[in-house]
Parts: C-alpha cells; sequence; structure tokens
C-alpha cells in the first residue's frame, strides 16, 4: 500500500482498509497476522539511532479504577492549577461565595488543552525572543477551559440534567467567565513549579472578552448582530476544547462543542441557518438554557450569533493587552485544536479536525510563506490560504479536496455565494465535495522526529458501514492513523496534495474479538507483545516527546472498565505501536492536554471532569479530588509530572 522508498520508518506493507478486512475475515488467526504488520521496518537516517531501542523505560502503572490519580514509581506528581485558584493573589477558594467577577479573575472550570509558552531570563525580550529561548523554569501556561457543569460547580442541583435545563442566572453569569482560556506565569524552584500569581501576563479569557475576525469571512452579512452590525468585532470564545501553538508565539483556541449553548427553534429563523445550525446541533431541544439569560444564545432573537463561534482562535500570551483573533480561514466546525508545520521558505501547514461522528479532518495551506526571521509577518500566514479537507481512498493513498469558493459544487447553485460562505458552512461543503467522513477526528499532531502526522479517531458507535481509514463497525474502541506526505523523515512535503495513509493503532483489548477483532497492537524484535496494563481505548489528545515517542490520552476508558489516561509508545522501531501506561485519573474524569517542557523533564496534565459519575453532584460527589477537603467539590486540576532524579520523563 505504501512505498517503502517513500515511507522509511513505517512498514512497507502497513494496513489498508482492504487488507484488514481480508485478514479479518480469515478469524483470529487473521487478527494475529495483521498484528504483525505494525512492527516497524528497518529505520534510516536521523531515526536509526534514537529507536531502534526501547527509550520508555519507566515502570509501566496498572488498570485501575479509583478515586486518586496514579504515575509511575520513581515519578511525583504536583497539583500546579484548580477551578477556583486565584490568578491575581494568594488566597483560599470558597464556591459559595463565587460572583462572575470573582470567577473573572480564577482559574477556570475543566481545563483541556496545555500550551508551556518559555519566558526569557532577559527582561527585555520580545515574545518571539520568549518563546525560542526555550528556558524550561520558567514560563506561561496557557490552559483552555472547555465547558462548565453546574451540577458539580454549584449547591442545589439534584444531578446533570437538574443542572443543564434549570441553571439559575446568577450561575449562568458565573458559567461564562469559568469558560474560555487561562494564561498564568509558573516558575520551577527546587523542583516544584510555583504559580506566580504578581505576574503582569496573568490573564482570562472568556466568553465576554472582545475578539476581532480576520479572513474572508470577517464583516460577512452572516456574522454581523445587533451588538455588532460591523460582523467584525465578537464577544468571547467558548467549547475551547484542545488548541496549538504557532511558531511565532502565539497559542491557538479552538473553538468546539459550541452548538450546547444555544437555544431557540430552527423553523423560526432564516432558511439560510437552518441546515447550518442543525448540523452542529445549534438549537437542539437538549441543549443549556443560556438563551433563556442571555439573548445572544437564543437563535430567535439573534440569528446570526451562532455564526461567530466555531472558529480557531489566535491569542498572544505575552501581550497582556492584545486582543484575541477569530481566524476565519481555517473553516467553522467543531474544532479540536490545530497543529502547525512550518518549514523555512515554504506556507505553513494547519491540521485541524472536526471532532463529531461523520465528519472530516482538514488542513490549511497559507498563500505566503514562512520566514523565521519575521515573526511579525508570520501572524498573517494564518489569514489568507487554502484549506483543504482529506479524502482516504480504499489503496491507502488520500487526496487533499480544495475548498474554494467556484470549485466542484462550492457555487451559488448550492448556496454558496462567497468564499465566507464556504467557511462558515464547512461541513456541508466537505460533505459536498466528497471528504472522508470519520471516526470523530480529534486532535492531530505532527511527529517531529519522523514528520509523520497522526490523527486520534476516538470513537463512533453509530458507523454501520465501512470507509478508507474507517474499518470498524460500531467503532467503540477508536484509532489511530498515520499520514505520510511525500518525502523523507523530516522532509516531507505537507503542503502536498496528496499522501498515504495507514491505520497505526486500533484501540481495544487485544485478547477481545467483540468488535470485529478490536485489538491491533506490534510485536517487538523478541516477540514482545502489549502487557495487560497496555491497552488503550478511546484516543483523544496526543503529544511527541523529544524522542518521537506518541503520548495518547484517552476519553472513555471507563467504559472498558479502567480509568482514562495516558499511554506512551514509540512510532517506529521494533516497539513500534506497544503502548505503555504512564498516568491514570480518577473515576469519571478524562485526561487532555499532554504538554512537555522543552528539556522534557516536566510533562503536563489537564484532569477533567473528576467525579463526573452517574449520581455526583456538588452537594453529593462520588469524591473530592484533588483536595479531599470536605469544605471543597472536586476540582479539574492541572498536574505537573515529574521524575524524582529531575531526569527526562519516561526515559
Amino acid at each position: 500500500m505504501t512505498d517503502e522508498k517513500n515511507t522509511p520508518n513505517c512498514p512497507a506493507n502497513a494496513l489498508s482498509r482492504r487488507h484488514f478486512l481480508k485478514n479479518t475475515a480469515r478469524g483470529s488467526a487473521g487478527l494475529a497476522s495483521a498484528t504483525t504488520l505494525v512492527s516497524a521496518s528497518t529505520l534510516t537516517g536521523a531515526l536509526s539511532g534514537c529507536q531502534q531501542q526501547q527509550t520508555l523505560s519507566f515502570e509501566e502503572i496498572a488498570h485501575r479504577l479509583d478515586h486518586h490519580h496514579h504515575a509511575p514509581n520513581g515519578y511525583q506528581t504536583q497539583r500546579l492549577l484548580s477551578w477556583g485558584d486565584s490568578l491575581h493573589r494568594q488566597d483560599s477558594f470558597t464556591p459559595d461565595t463565587l460572583t462572575p467577577a470573582a470567577q473573572a479573575q480564577r482559574f477556570g472550570f475543566n481545563n483541556d488543552f496545555i500550551g508551556f509558552m518559555p519566558l526569557s531570563n532577559q527582561q527585555t525580550a520580545t515574545g518571539y525572543e520568549h518563546f525560542t529561548s526555550s528556558n524550561s523554569q520558567r514560563g506561561l501556561l496557557c490552559v483552555n477551559h472547555e465547558y462548565t457543569q453546574p451540577h458539580l460547580m454549584f449547591s442545589g442541583y439534584r444531578d446533570d440534567e437538574d443542572g443543564d435545563f434549570n441553571t439559575r442566572p446568577e450561575h449562568v453569569a458565573i458559567e461564562q467567565q469559568a469558560c474560555g482560556h487561562s494564561v498564568v506565569e509558573i516558575e520551577l524552584q527546587n523542583g516544584h513549579w510555583q504559580v506566580n500569581t504578581d505576574s503582569p501576563y496573568n490573564r482570562r479569557i472568556t466568553v465576554t472578552t472582545p475578539m476581532i475576525v480576520t479572513g474572508p469571512a470577517a464583516g460577512h452579512p452572516r456574522l454581523q448582530t445587533s451588538q455588532d452590525p460591523s460582523g467584525a468585532r465578537i464577544l468571547g470564545t467558548l467549547g475551547n476544547c484542545a488548541g496549538g501553538k504557532t511558531p511565532w508565539g502565539t497559542v491557538m483556541i479552538a473553538e468546539e462543542g459550541i452548538g450546547s449553548a444555544f437555544i431557540g427553534n430552527r423553523s423560526n429563523i432564516p432558511k439560510t441557518e437552518q441546515d447550518n445550525y442543525q448540523r452542529l446541533a445549534i438549537g437542539n431541544d437538549d441543549n443549556r438554557r443560556w438563551g433563556d439569560v442571555d439573548p445572544r444564545f437564543h437563535i430567535e432573537k439573534e440569528p446570526n450569533e451562532a455564526n461567530r463561534f466555531g472558529w480557531m482562535v489566535e491569542l498572544d500570551p505575552y501581550d497582556p493587552e492584545s486582543t484575541p483573533r477569530k481566524l476565519t480561514s481555517l473553516g467553522r466546525f467543531e474544532h479540536e485544536g490545530t497543529t502547525i508545520v512550518a518549514k523555512p521558505g515554504k506556507p505553513i501547514v494547519a491540521y485541524t479536525g472536526d471532532d463529531d461522528e461523520f465528519q472530516f479532518f482538514y488542513k490549511f495551506v497559507s498563500a505566503g510563506v514562512y520566514q523565521p526571521e519575521q515573526p511579525a509577518a508570520n501572524r498573517q500566514l494564518l489569514e489568507q490560504g487554502t484549506l483543504y479537507a482529506a479524502k482516504l481512498n480504499d489503496d491507502g493513498s488520500g487526496e487533499w479536496l480544495s475548498l474554494r469558493h467556484g470549485e466542484a459544487f462550492l457555487t451559488e447553485q448550492f448556496g454558496f455565494h462567497s468564499q465566507a460562505d464556504v467557511l462558515i458552512e464547512c461541513r456541508r461543503a466537505a460533505a459536498m465535495i466528497g471528504a472522508t467522513p470519520m471516526d470523530r477526528p480529534e486532535d492531530i499532531e505532527t511527529n517531529p522526529v519522523n514528520d509523520c502526522t497522526y490523527v486520534m479517531l476516538t470513537k463512533n458507535k453509530k458507523r454501520k458501514t465501512q470507509d478508507p481509514g474507517n474499518m470498524r463497525l460500531n467503532n467503540s474502541a477508536g484509532h489511530i492513523l498515520e499520514l505520510l506526505h511525500p518525502g523523507k523523515d523530516g522532509q516531507r512535503d505537507h503542503t502536498a496534495h496528496t499522501f498515504q495513509w495507514n491505520t497505526f493503532i486500533l484501540g481495544g483489548d487485544p485478547g477481545s474479538d467483540t468488535l470485529n477483532n478490536q485489538g491491533f497492537y506490534g510485536t517487538g524484535p523478541n516477540g514482545e507483545t502489549v502487557s495487560d496494563a497496555g491497552w488503550f481505548a478511546t484516543p483523544d489528545n496526543l503529544t511527541f516527546d523529544r524522542q518521537g515517542n506518541m503520548w495518547v490520552a484517552t476519553d472513555g476508558c471507563e467504559a472498558f472498565g479502567f480509568h482514562d489516561g495516558l499511554w506512551a509508545m514509540p512510532t517506529a522501531g521494533p516497539y513500534r505501536a506497544i503502548p505503555k501506561h504512564f498516568f491514570g485519573c480518577p473515576l469519571g474524569a478524562e485526561l487532555c492536554g499532554p504538554e512537555f517542557t522543552p528539556d522534557g523533564n516536566t510533562l503536563f496534565v489537564s484532569v477533567q471532569h473528576p467525579a463526573d459519575a452517574h449520581g455526583s453532584t456538588f452537594d453529593h460527589p462520588v469524591h473530592r479530588w484533588p483536595d479531599f477537603d470536605e469544605a471543597l467539590p472536586p476540582r479539574p486540576s492541572v498536574i505537573a509530572i515529574r521524575r524524582k532524579d529531575g531526569g527526562r520523563v519516561g526515559s
């Protein structure tokens, strides 16, 4: 399926849908045959010396499900930031007296993406100089806050449904200040991270923070509202799930689950928006009732407001007075995050996924080229370019289909009157041009060592037919795809219109046949296979360490009887696709946003919605992680993980 000369670090006979079906049709013996395909071929070039041996030497933790978090022996964990912690003074958190104004100065709820942005020791350094300093002892921690849960935040709600549909107005106002993003200065002192509450960089971005709009949809009539007739200035961001960092030192904030914030009857809004909003679950009957309190979130009162969300947002953490920018050139849908590949003298490429069943993944290619020595000019690269959606073919090849107005079905005849319409209705546009519907494409990251790109496909229980890249019906365990653009390791052409794809790994228990032979893991040079704790399900976020090892965070392992957490594995060499279990969350939580410091000696992770379990509420939580204090509810938190001897995490 793949060209061996083009993919020296990957299996020459990597798994395609056709090959998978051929093997699984033979039963369990066929599965064993298929499993051997993920062992890597001999490496060449830069990889040959770094991953021939297993570089992940930590002692693996077990699968379990309890009220605590878990890390390997020899590691220390530190609760660094939790919901309600003040960003500007040292004080205690008392949720019963929380006000909107106070929450606007405190760490938000349900932390997700984490970006560590170094701070140089030079006081006069520019933002770009700070970022490129690679200082691993001092920096800005930039953290998303995805969504709120009133029944876990406030007293008096019977359950999650009561909290969602009967939220008191004073609580809605607090919720809006608990969403968004936090920028917090931290410093490593004597092996422990400290928050600098006196830092001028500390900042909250919320649902009411002013933002500007850039790109083809800026000022378009479909973005104009009674509060903003210009269609170019928007209040706030929400649904902030994963994110990304730019090579010029800014942070990318995704807007994902936007639909649930809007109520109203779609039949009472302009027809041009009815299908658009239905595709994003805007106005569904089971949505939150914010619109009863804030008319912005009632589509019958403000029919265009929902078009102002669902974009990628760029934030300059080094300038606390800067205004965030919504980047319409990257399209509007449920962004999981964005990862940028930048090579000098070439256009930048930004990968992003649309996190929903049967949705698509995309890449944006800038019109201009990246020039490392011109960070100010580079900031314009995300404003103009071409957005593409991926089409996967059965033979393991793939194509990037352009989303340009006037091409294919993207014409006035089909309701696309401009490029702005194409970007506002990305889901419809991608479907019309023939992109491949995927099993919830979430995080997409490019490995800095082998230059391959990996797509997290979390799950899709609704799948009844097979598509290229989505070979498993009723896919409850998810899988990861590997994309290979033309070229060699470190020199791949990410601007190319074609690529090769293979299934890097399938989630699930390798000893179970209940989900169409769901296990698919590597085999080491001496017959090593995945351990009882090494297998995982529902991959969501990922990152890479300096050696090119993949670190996968999960969202849904509790359905398989154990905690969500973090697994690490090589992407090349004899131990390719053999995961090891590194971190486990407390009951009810998922893991998000894994992020290393530049030296690899600290790993930050987000533990989101702890104690989110049946019957658990603020008044009667199933546990009170991380404080275990009767005066405090369970609190989403950022954890810093370090080796006790100060060495590189994972080794």
